[in-house]
């Protein structure tokens, strides 16, 4: 059995992927936001949840992790979308969440979701999540009963 001794003088020394290797975590920023937001509209109206980062370089990507909760309709088929904005650019939709049923039992659940940006900016840029009632009579809501949201972006690198 052969034992290996590593000098701590060489790992800390490395500090960076070989040249020409990218996927390197240069920032993170996270945001949660726990204010219960509602809407009886069909246009898209802020969550509330929102987080800004500005990218190093313009080939440099950005992920977006992100959990909107306690997603609230009442006992109806009324639908919420959910929609993830770059400033005012939509970019990922989803899913749809519509009530179970039509009988007397009110709907919560949770959207989460990812996407991979390629914003080619190195200028400060904001994320947000919006949503709306697709259909239905009855207003709809996020954040209910005490939940946050929250999202996450990393700034990759190329």
């Amino acid at each position: 059995m052969a034992i290996i001794t590593l000098n701590n003088n060489s790992l800390s020394s490395v500090t960076a992927l070989p040249a020409g290797v990218g996927g390197k975590v240069l920032q993170v920023v996270h945001s949660s936001y726990g204010t219960v937001t509602s809407t009886s509209g069909t246009s898209y109206v802020a969550t509330g949840l929102a987080a800004s980062i500005t990218p190093s370089s313009t080939s440099n990507k950005i992920a977006i992790v992100f959990s909107v909760s306690g997603v609230f309709t009442q006992a109806t088929t009324t639908a919420v979308n959910i929609a993830l904005y770059r400033d005012s650019t939509e970019l990922f939709v989803p899913q749809v969440f519509v009530g179970y049923n039509t009988s007397s039992t009110d709907n919560q659940d949770v959207v989460s979701g990812s996407w991979l940006d390629s914003p080619s900016s190195t200028s400060a840029i904001s994320y947000n999540l919006k949503f709306k009632r697709q259909s239905g009579s009855t207003a709809v809501s996020v954040q209910q009963n005490d939940s946050k949201s929250t999202i996450t972006l990393m700034e990759i690198e190329a």
